[in-house]
């Protein structure tokens, strides 16, 4: 599926966010210490093996809300974006912090000249974000941010199950201000 706003491409894809090779960076929900874990950071540090979990350790730690930005290594990206989402109940202000992940990886796509990126449902697994919550905080961010954009001209959601497929499908291609 696709749409856009402000002359961004915004796509949703049923998938794995580790296989995007049409995109130059992907995006890891990734933990405090960059390191590989359980979900979206397992299967990003699986694909792109040890280099990536080498560079990262430097880099970290980071705190929720921010993101640091990684060659891809064994990936067909050429970049990763790790952002640390906030844990649900735990992480304060939640809203903020989880628009500050998506607005963190932008600037950075923007300061790299990333003109593609792929997201995965960032804090939505084990961190216990509600989807629908954190799906209405992505769109409402998406919408702040993407008339601010130059480099980046696509943006990708890539969610793994079908029932967040859905979600975001309903609540990012079906709002009032964006269209199919």
């Amino acid at each position: 599926m696709e749409t856009t706003i402000s002359d961004i491409t915004i796509e949703l894809v049923q998938g794995n966010i580790a296989s995007q090779p049409d995109m130059m960076a992907i995006v890891n929900a990734a933990n405090a210490q960059l390191r590989m874990g359980g979900g979206v950071a397992g299967a990003i540090h699986r694909a792109a093996g040890p280099g990536l979990e080498e560079e990262c350790r430097p880099l970290a730690p980071i705190k929720p809300g921010e993101a640091v930005i990684t060659g891809g290594h064994n990936l067909p990206n050429p970049y990763v974006i790790h952002c640390l989402g906030p844990v649900y109940g735990h992480d304060k202000p939640e809203a903020q912090l989880l628009a500050n992940c998506y607005r963190n990886a932008l600037r950075l796509a923007e300061k790299n000249n990333i003109h593609s990126i792929a997201f995965p449902a960032i804090s939505t697994g084990i961190f216990g974000y509600p989807l629908r919550d954190a799906t209405r905080v992505v769109v409402d961010t998406l919408k702040e941010a993407a008339p601010t954009l130059n480099k980046v001209k696509i943006i990708r959601f890539v969610l793994y199950s079908p029932t967040d497929f859905e979600v975001y499908k309903e609540l990012l291609f079906y709002s009032s201000s964006t269209r199919d």
